[in-house]
């Protein structure tokens, strides 16, 4: 969690300069999930695959914003090993929504399986719910 408070303010930034997010019937419904995936030893570059190839269409296909992707880059903060990135939904209860049908997408369930035929490639994630506070350019 080192990393977690000057992160945020650099995706806010990065998201910041976004000029539109998905809909929604109001702003202040919307939320933003913050993902971390450590890749299992010597597969980050599956994982961004997997994600760069697949993932990121099929999140859009059941209403996940995606704002920006980013690796690690210092060591003590496990450059080679991490993802994070940020999520917009409509809402909290949109967010778990769209989890359930992306997580029963046949085209995920098949992509998944394709890129761990020779095991796991994520060892761990962790999600964070955040909620833009009013003063923040990111709604």
């Amino acid at each position: 969690m080192k990393i977690l408070l000057p992160l945020l303010a650099l995706l806010a930034l990065a998201a910041g300069c976004a000029t539109s997010l998905a809909p929604t019937a109001t702003a202040s419904a919307r939320v933003y999930e913050l993902r971390t995936y450590i890749a299992t030893p010597g597969n980050l570059d599956k994982v961004l695959a997997r994600f760069r190839d697949h993932t990121l269409k099929i999140f859009a296909k059941h209403g996940m914003v995606s704002v920006g992707y980013w690796v690690t880059t210092d060591a003590k903060d496990g450059a080679g090993g991490k993802l994070v990135y940020l999520l917009a939904h409509p809402s909290r209860e949109a967010a778990t929504a769209n989890w359930a049908a992306f997580r029963a997408d046949p085209e995920w369930v098949a992509a998944k399986a394709a890129s761990e035929a020779n095991g796991q490639i994520v060892a761990s994630t962790e999600s964070v719910f955040l909620s833009p506070t009013d003063f923040s350019p990111l709604k």
